[in-house]
């Protein structure tokens, strides 16, 4: 590609698939590329990297998100390719020094060489003096220390000689659509958007579903869940959130089910709602954001109830965490400020004072049933509303 832009890209765990690594870095290519569109882009495989040309149109800032968001990346680098001489990588060095951090001229550095063309004149040992020679030609006051480096600049010989500085870490993971398709149940609270990141972390493809109860549930809450899944939409390779309608169901339920259940009550609904749409978009399993004990309906007992009317896996990988862990994550992908906004979801609203912690499962179902809930949910499922979002998180228009 004529003036493009290079950049080396480190795969992880997709390394250790061994016949079927073809299919994971195929779909992590797939991927990226999606999240480049509509800039022309080109993905080479070589041994244990990836190389992205990409037009020089495209802005560093959108290659960069894209690569950051995207699960089986490692870590990624701007990178030059050169021809293997030995000036033509001292050249290569040279031009790195202009960026940062090497021009400010201070500090320390490393060179760090690897030959994975092993007939290459030089050793990584005499490659490592001959970068390390230019960098102290060109700034002198620079010093070498192997351990604890302030900057290295990296060589790779392969089929030509690569040069790059600054990696930037990625995600790690597997790419996303390499596990199946999920649902994610999408609240406007804290857990439910890092629930659907680290499943999207196993390589699992998830739309997202909010329960909106309005005017009991305000159109801000709404909007706070819309920005939330534009949020976690390029972890999750683009999603498609499903807004369900729920204020009838929900004032069924609180009129005619016992006061210490209807928590209960909606989560069974919930989950039936959750059942239909996977239906329709051919997913497998649910995703929730349920930590063990955190509120009322969490314990083992109330977990195994909702479960109950659930014909799919329901997934919840926070089952183990406390809030602090999840609050960290949060904040590191960016939702944290918005899963606190001052909007209440619907399950907040109609919440008794004394819920049931652990309910009999077979006693507790016999009521739900006896609710008569099906033209309800049904009715819900009609209503539901869909927004799309681009593997970048760009709302489409409805």
């Amino acid at each position: 590609m004529k003036n493009g832009q290079l950049y080396l890209i480190k795969v992880g765990e997709i390394a250790l698939k061994g016949l079927n690594r073809d299919f994971f870095e195929k779909r992590l290519k797939g991927n990226i590329k999606a999240k480049l569109r509509p800039y022309q882009s080109y993905i080479n495989t070589q041994k244990g990297r990836l190389f992205l040309e990409v037009e020089e149109a495209c802005p560093p800032a959108v290659v960069e998100k894209a690569l950051s968001t995207s699960f089986g990346v490692v870590g990624f680098s701007k990178c030059l390719k050169v021809e293997k001489t030995d000036e033509a990588i001292r050249e290569a060095a040279r031009l790195l020094m202009q960026e940062e951090p090497f021009n400010s001229g201070e500090g320390t550095f490393k060179a760090d060489s690897r030959r994975a063309d092993k007939s290459f004149h030089l050793t990584s040992y005499q490659l490592d003096c001959l970068l390390a020679e230019e960098v102290h030609r060109i700034h002198p006051a620079l010093t070498v220390d192997v351990h604890h480096p302030q900057m290295t600049i990296f060589c790779e010989i392969r089929d030509k000689a690569y040069l790059y500085s600054s990696p930037k870490s990625g995600l790690g993971g597997l790419p996303v659509s390499t596990a199946g398709r999920g649902m994610l149940l999408l609240s406007g609270g804290i857990d439910s958007p890092v629930a659907g990141y680290q499943m999207a972390q196993r390589g699992l493809r998830m739309e997202c579903i909010y329960f909106h109860a309005y005017p009991y549930t305000s159109d801000e809450a709404l909007e706070k869940v819309i920005t939330l899944a534009s949020l976690i939409a390029p972890y999750l390779q683009g999603t498609r959130l499903h807004v369900v309608p729920f204020t009838e169901a929900q004032l069924h339920i609180k009129a005619q089910a016992r006061p210490e259940e209807t928590t209960l009550m909606f989560r069974a609904a919930m989950m039936q709602v959750s059942n239909m749409l996977a239906e329709k978009s051919e997913a497998l399993a649910l995703v929730t954001g349920e930590a063990l004990s955190q509120v009322a309906s969490q314990t083992v007992e109330g977990l195994a109830f909702s479960d109950s009317f659930s014909d799919l896996l329901v997934l919840r990988p926070l089952v183990g965490l406390d809030k602090g862990q999840i609050i960290e994550t949060a904040r590191r992908i960016g939702t944290y400020e918005t899963s606190i906004l001052p909007y209440e979801d619907c399950c907040t609203i109609f919440s008794p004072k004394h819920p049931v912690t652990r309910p009999h499962k077979a006693e507790t179902r016999e009521h739900y049933e006896a609710l008569e809930m099906h033209p309800f949910l049904v009715e819900a499922v009609a209503n539901t509303k869909t927004y799309d979002f681009t593997p970048l998180g760009v709302l489409l228009e409805t």
